[in-house]
């Protein structure tokens, strides 16, 4: 593959920020395209992006990545998992923290999954990754984005709403982002 732009597609600024800072700090520059995708139903973030990256492929016709995240809420049966953006919506963080009412400490992990899928010439590629943590009994700071605000990375006594450079140290997003940028320099290279 050649070097040059990656459309990132997303209707979400904050997400394109992140990503934007994370990849060029690797060399790589992004061009937003804020179309909003349509999401197939599924039970994982990695086949909802992989089939959001198809599709936005197929209309497109540029090489391209989308990004799906959830977070996933052990007592909550997974709760909001892949829907979460529709759940922060409908919810916010105060509901979350209604359902998490009287739950104690152990009861409260969590995780954050992000699964970046790139499309184009003929490739499908998804990157997962993911940050264990815990969800918080009140909302804690006032930086990020999302459930950020609820968000306690392990080995951390704050939010991610309360420390965005952990954030963007620890991240999700950062290591299926990490994960794309490795693989898109060695294709760039020619490398398997």
């Amino acid at each position: 593959m050649k070097e040059g732009k990656i459309f990132f597609v997303t209707s979400n600024q904050h997400k394109f920020s992140e990503a934007e800072r994370i990849l060029k700090a690797k060399g790589i520059n992004i061009a937003h395209h804020p179309e909003r995708v349509e999401e197939v139903r599924a039970e994982d973030c990695a086949t909802v992006a992989r089939e959001a990256a198809v599709c936005a492929y197929e209309k497109l016709k540029k090489p391209l990545f989308v990004e799906d995240s959830g977070l996933f809420i052990d007592a909550l049966n997974g709760f909001p998992g892949v829907y979460s953006a529709f759940a922060f919506k409908r919810i916010g963080n105060e509901g979350l923290l209604k359902l998490m009412k009287g739950k104690e400490e152990k009861e409260r992990s969590a995780k954050f999954v992000s699964c970046v899928a790139f499309a184009g010439e003929g490739k499908v590629k998804v990157f997962s990754g993911e940050c264990l943590g815990s969800i918080a009994e009140e909302m804690k700071g006032k930086e990020g984005f999302g459930f950020d605000p609820v968000f306690i990375p392990e080995r951390s006594g704050k939010t991610f709403a309360q420390d965005v450079e952990l954030k963007e140290k620890v991240s999700h997003r950062k290591m299926a982002l990490m994960k794309f940028a490795k693989w898109l320099k060695k294709e760039s290279r020619g490398e398997k």
